[in-house]
């Protein structure tokens, strides 16, 4: 498939398109559970609006097709969704050769520190605590789903990027720890009166 018949579609597509590679069928909740497990510690977990919306999109550019399944009480059926071949030679061609966009940090927490001087020393304290706790947590459900993907040969990629999230919330949660000792710190010294800075005109 030459670059030129790939459509510009969202990442989100083809994050929903990468999922689908991994199975035979899925349907829209077994891609939100699959998002949940993976995608959410290291990119975010569309919602179910979302992923049914990507999944219209594959199935315009015949990317995925589906099929109603009847459920067990014979009444009630469920959309199953498959990748196609024109959608895995379309996956491929976004991963080897899209570009690749930097990572884009928007950390809340770190903004909140950033504008300490004005934040009350124990909410702030409070913040970060709740980060640590928080990143400590995620480390946990990515270590716990990464022994997960191991079981599964098929899952080997997925697992070493889930066994990465572990070492990134590990990271995040001593470097969190790290700042609030730094915080610690600037509030037992002595306070200082803001500077001006003015800045010369040539």
């Amino acid at each position: 498939m030459s670059e030129a018949k790939v459509p510009e579609l969202p990442t989100t597509s083809w994050a929903v398109l990468g999922m689908l590679s991994h199975a035979e069928e899925l349907s829209g909740y077994d891609l939100k559970k699959w998002a949940d497990w993976s995608l959410q510690f290291f990119y975010w977990s569309p919602s179910f609006s979302q992923i049914y919306a990507e999944l219209k999109r594959l199935e315009k550019h015949g990317y995925a097709t589906s099929r109603t399944v009847l459920q067990d009480d014979g009444v009630r059926g469920k959309r199953m969704y498959a990748i196609t071949e024109a959608g895995r030679a379309a996956a491929a061609q976004w991963v080897n050769h899209a570009p690749v966009e930097a990572p884009v940090l928007k950390h809340s927490v770190m903004l909140r520190v950033w504008l300490g001087h004005l934040a009350e020393p124990d909410r702030l304290r409070g913040i970060l605590t709740e980060h640590i706790d928080y990143a400590e947590r995620m480390r946990k459900l990515a270590e716990m789903d990464a022994e997960g993907a191991d079981e599964n040969p098929d899952w080997a990629y997925p697992g070493a990027v889930l066994r990465w999230c572990v070492r990134h919330y590990e990271a995040e949660r001593d470097f969190a720890k790290e700042l609030l000792t730094d915080i610690a710190k600037l509030a037992d010294a002595p306070k200082r009166p803001p500077r001006s800075r003015s800045r010369k005109v040539s």
